[in-house]
Order: structure tokens, then sequence, then C-alpha cells
């Protein structure tokens, strides 16, 4: 979001031309069951709307500005704008079952990671989509994270970064599951990360991969 409107096509296509590894995208349901890329519940913050998204149509959605002209994207085109992996955030519990059917129509279990603060969102898409790699994602209370991983089946966790404590890094690279911190925005946060062994880290700064971005 530093460099394009959130979760919309020119924010994606800008992340894979900076370099960066793969992106994130957050997913609701629309009302007539589209799979809408959206990070909040409603339009509000990130277009020129208002109310919830589960209360419009696809094509009320696509009729909203959601910055500099950009309109309301769906998976299935941030899929067929970048080339790069894809972490697939369920923001929408609901949305778990029309991804499944997504991804295993695309056959796109090998290039999309699932990931979700919702344990019983990737225990569905984990029983749907055979092969699928899921993240767990956790913000204030880690200490339990490595069990609910494995119980999900989940191989990666993503951990808020003012949060994060060693022991919890060890234990789950002990379990052999992979650790990101999430947000890291400055050179700070990203050499704490270097710091703690953390396999990778989410970032709203393409820039920072190449340290172009300095601590103010």
């Amino acid at each position: 979001m530093a460099t394009a409107p959130e979760n919309t096509l020119r924010s994606f296509v800008s992340a894979e031309k900076a370099g960066l590894d793969e992106v994130e995208l957050d997913l609701h349901l629309s009302k007539d069951g589209a799979l809408v890329v959206m990070h909040d519940p409603d339009v509000d913050r990130t277009t020129d709307g208002t109310g919830p998204i589960a209360g419009k149509t696809l094509a009320e959605l696509r009729r909203l500005d959601a910055g500099d002209g950009e309109r309301v994207p769906v998976f299935e085109e941030v899929v067929d704008a970048v080339k790069v992996p894809i972490q697939a955030e369920i923001k929408d519990v609901r949305a778990a079952q029309v991804l499944a059917k997504v991804l295993n129509a695309r056959h796109l279990a090998g290039r999309v990671e699932v990931s979700s603060f919702h344990d019983e969102a990737l225990a569905k898409i984990s029983a749907l989509v055979p092969g699928v790699r899921t993240v767990l994602i956790v913000a204030q209370d880690q200490k339990d994270v490595v069990k609910r991983a494995r119980a999900v089946g989940a191989t990666v966790v993503a951990l808020y970064m003012d949060r994060i404590a060693p022991e919890t890094v060890e234990q789950a690279h002990a379990a052999h599951m992979a650790v990101i911190g999430w947000v890291v925005d400055d050179q700070k946060g990203l050499h704490r990360a270097r710091a703690l062994g953390l396999d990778g880290v989410t970032t709203n700064r393409p820039d920072i991969k190449y340290g172009a971005h300095k601590v103010g």
C-alpha cells in the first residue's frame, strides 16, 4: 500500500515488478459469492463507497473507486495478472469453500498458499484442496501457535512482529514450520527479523528488499 492503492491489481503488479518473492491479498465474499480482494469487511476505508462487502453484489463493487481509478478486483484476476506465488488470506470464513473450488479447478495448490487468523478456515481448505500449503496468522497471544498450527495442518506461522519471542521461533522451527513476521516496513524491523531467524516478512514497502527505505 506504500506504492499503490492496496489490494488492487496495480499494487500486485508493482510488487512483482519490484522483485518480491510473492504477493499477499485478502479475501471476502460478495453478496453473490465472488471472491473479493479487500482487507476490511466494509468498503469505507479503501473505496469511495460505504457499507459491508457482504451486502453488495460484484457489479455494485465494480462501480467503486478503489484508489486512483483502480477497481475492486476478484481473486481470479490477481492470479492472471501476476506470475509470482500468491498468499491468499481468508478474512471471511465463508470464503474458504469458494476459494477451494477455484484452487482445484485451476490447479493452483502449488502456487497459492492460504493464510488466515481462523483455524477453521485453514482446516477446511486443507481438507478440500490436497497438497495446499497453509499459514496460521497470529497477532497477540502466540504461546500456543505451534500447537494450533499443527492441529490444522499449517506448515507456516505468520506472527505479529511486536509480539514475537525467540523461543516461539525456535519451537516453530523445531516443528519444521516456517515463520513469517508482519508487518516490516523499515530497516530496523528487517534487522530484527534477521536476528530472530525468520524465514520471511510481510511488507507494504517493496523497496525494503533493496535497502532503499531508510529508518527515519
